[in-house]
């Protein structure tokens, strides 16, 4: 028997600290791809799609992928925005009305629209809505979602990474994939219960290079191999998501039909809970201001491979806006020479130099336009255009590989003995290729600042000398209570302390 399945990628992270809007044009700029055009350009990489088609084939389903939409974690999303990839999905599930048996959606799980807190919760119930109520739906979600009840009472199944820097997205969609097919073919009952502790996020924010944290995950990989227990998924939660349901969550997928999975389910999820409460003043980076971290790079010695410096508070991958120069402004003052800054997201300057030559000398404003209160403002800087680009780049790394993005206009400024990235669109730092397709070779310099918080580390670590962490005061700053949370619920860690 042939199945017939919906898929589709609807994946946002939304920091409601941010200014502004995310618009359709910001997914249109990253990612909206339709159908085959999808699957032709991410069907064979490490994505989410890429797993369920190989689900598909094993299985032999008839598969309609609706689309893959992708947004670089920003400000909440736009109604607009949302309505219109919501409904290319819960149109084409009408469409199909009365051929379909599953449904397999990649989402992010900490999306905000501007009109409610939850988006994936809001997607699956309109989707609900459509199919009724015994349709099975599975989920994959990314590691840092907020899982919220809402959505755990639309879907059965939900299976969310397992690594940071995220590596395993095919892997995870293989797995939803396969627990789908057996949920269609009726040889399980999948349910999944959600146990929930009151923290902004996870001590690490999930990161499995951390031993403490890396644990969580092997265990929960131990559970997956009981009789009855599905999947096991912890999500560290997104910090910069002031939500009502904000907190780090362990959900458990379980089968229905094996005697006792359930109670099994909730002892595993609140045991795997209590242990990340017992364990929240595990912090495992040291965070230096943009001082320190200055100091470090002008004494480094790189015959053993660059500095890498995360300026882990201006991560566009945490809705950062990556502009912030409090740590460039350090590494100037204090003289640190042959080193790289990347990016800064000013388009404004990119703009301004390609309307020059590569080799002219140019003074202007960089960075720090939008909000100079979070890490700082514009720095007028004198320097000379070493490359003009169209910013596009195809990765060649763990989480990149063989996908083809763009930073849109972009130039390589080298001021005070520092090449720094000026790009039009935002990204965070996580392959090789964003500096070797612009002329820069990292192993060539004494210091690369990096604005990313963790997922640099699965290409650049490997060739770093050292990797240390600053704390810029940036958007994303790990300092939770320089945010103003209104909406999350109250006391929670680490904002009050003494609960």
């Amino acid at each position: 028997m042939s199945f017939r399945v919906l898929t589709a990628e609807f994946v946002h992270e939304s920091n409601t600290f941010k200014k502004g809007r995310t618009e359709l044009s910001a997914f249109q700029s990253e990612t909206l791809d339709l159908g085959q055009a999808a699957i032709d350009r991410f069907g064979d990489v490490n994505t989410e799609i890429a797993g369920f088609l190989d689900a598909g084939r094993d299985a032999g389903w008839s598969i309609r992928h609706v689309v893959s939409a992708h947004a670089t974690p920003g400000a909440r999303v736009a109604r607009a925005a949302f309505d219109h990839i919501a409904g290319l999905i819960c149109n084409a599930a009408r469409e199909e009305a009365g051929r379909l048996d599953g449904i397999l959606l990649g989402l992010h799980g900490a999306m905000v629209p501007d009109f409610c807190e939850d988006g994936e919760g809001e997607l699956l119930s309109r989707l609900r809505a459509i199919v009724g109520p015994d349709l099975p739906i599975a989920v994959t979600l990314d590691l840092h979602a907020i899982a919220t009840p809402a959505m755990i009472e639309q879907a059965q199944i939900f299976v969310s990474y397992k690594t940071y820097p995220h590596i395993d997205m095919r892997e995870t969609g293989r797995h939803a994939g396969r627990l789908l097919d057996a949920a269609m073919r009726e040889t399980t009952r999948p349910a999944t219960i959600r146990a929930h502790r009151p923290m902004l996020e996870e001590a690490n924010s999930g990161r499995t290079d951390v031993p403490e944290t890396a644990a969580l995950y092997e265990r929960a990989k131990a559970h997956e191999a009981e009789s009855g227990i599905l999947a096991v998924s912890i999500n560290a939660s997104f910090a910069e998501a002031d939500v009502a349901e904000a907190g780090p969550t362990v959900l458990v997928t379980h089968d229905r039909r094996i005697e006792g999975a359930a109670g099994r389910a909730r002892v595993i999820a609140e045991g795997i809970a209590d242990t990340i409460w017992e364990q929240r003043d595990n912090v495992s980076n040291t965070f230096l201001s943009p001082a320190e971290a200055a100091a470090i790079a002008c004494d480094f010695d790189a015959a053993n491979g660059p500095l890498v410096i995360a300026d882990y508070a201006d991560n566009p991958g945490a809705g950062a806006y990556g502009d912030a120069t409090a740590l460039l402004t350090a590494l100037l003052e204090a003289g640190a020479a042959n080193g790289v800054f990347a990016p800064v997201i000013d388009p404004d300057a990119a703009n301004c130099l390609h309307s020059y030559q590569e080799g002219d000398t140019v003074t202007l404003a960089v960075g720090g336009k939008i909000d100079p209160a979070f890490g700082g403002g514009p720095l007028t800087l004198t320097g000379t255009i070493e490359r003009l680009s169209d910013g596009v780049y195809t990765g060649d790394g763990p989480i990149l590989g063989g996908i083809t993005h763009t930073f849109g206009p972009t130039a390589v400024f080298r001021s005070g003995g520092i090449d720094i990235l000026l790009v039009s669109l935002p990204g965070q730092m996580l392959d090789l290729q964003q500096l070797r397709a612009f002329g820069v070779e990292p192993t060539e310099r004494s210091f690369l600042a990096l604005k990313s918080m963790q997922h640099f580390r699965a290409a650049f670590e490997p060739l770093a000398g050292k990797v240390i962490v600053c704390d810029s005061g940036a958007l994303a700053t790990p300092r939770a209570e320089l945010r103003p949370y209104v909406r999350v619920k109250r006391p929670i860690w680490p904002i009050d302390r003494a609960m």
